[in-house]
């Protein structure tokens, strides 16, 4: 009899913890769904916010010579880093674009740093970059690997590659010419977003110094 009392008891004050339990445990999941939610709407504000932030990007763009580095001197001063010696002009004005040109693998190099217009489009997570002729850069900023199109030059077979990440509302493109070469290339919104700015890093495989140069262009749209 007794031990009969005491299972009722024992029974008795489970059934009173469950009932003072529940509420906690409803609580609790109500706490998690509310914090899922809020997680969800902050990531949804986060995404439209750099989805507003990337289509800043998007237009056409038009050199500020005012503005920007002259590339033929920085590709004279990397020239003379590296111990090379560059042609002396004396009284005679240096021709415009004096560096431009070379072998086809180098294009990319010459579309970047010369090129007077750039026209961006963004669909996320591709972008393409338009320049002068028709010259094409396709590419991806989540992680994929993407040739750049040059008009007929690499139906040849060769290829360039560029990558992009976005970092702090700005875009960092790495490329990978094909003269086994490299370039670091930082996009950023300036005045309002009414200039975009480009710091570039280039290292043509024949060079022995760095190339570096800020462009800076208007928006044209």
């Amino acid at each position: 009899m007794k031990a009969m009392q005491r299972k009722m008891g024992v029974q008795a004050q489970t059934r009173n913890s469950a009932r003072a339990t529940a509420p906690r445990r409803r609580a609790f999941v109500s706490a998690l769904l509310l914090f899922g939610v809020c997680l969800n709407a902050h990531s949804q504000a986060l995404d439209s916010a750099v989805a507003v932030t990337q289509a800043k990007f998007e237009g056409a763009w038009v050199i500020n010579d005012e503005l920007s580095d002259n590339t033929d001197d920085a590709v004279e001063a990397a020239i003379k880093e590296a111990g090379g010696k560059t042609k002396s002009w004396f009284l005679r004005r240096r021709p415009e674009d004096y560096y431009r040109g070379g072998p086809k693998e180098q294009e990319l190099y010459d579309r970047i740093s010369y090129d007077d217009v750039l026209t961006i489009a963004i669909d996320d997570p591709e972008l393409r970059f338009e320049y002068a002729d028709g010259y094409t850069r396709v590419f991806h900023s989540d992680g994929r690997r993407r040739r750049t199109t040059a008009n007929s030059f690499y139906e040849e077979g060769g290829e360039d590659f560029s990558f992009a990440n976005w970092s702090a509302g700005e875009l960092i493109v790495e490329a990978r010419p094909r003269d086994g070469g490299f370039t670091l290339e930082t996009y950023s919104l300036i005045d309002d977003g009414r200039r975009l700015r480009i710091d570039m890093r280039i290292e043509p495989d024949s060079f022995g110094a760095a190339i570096e140069l800020v462009r800076v262009f208007d928006r044209a749209d």
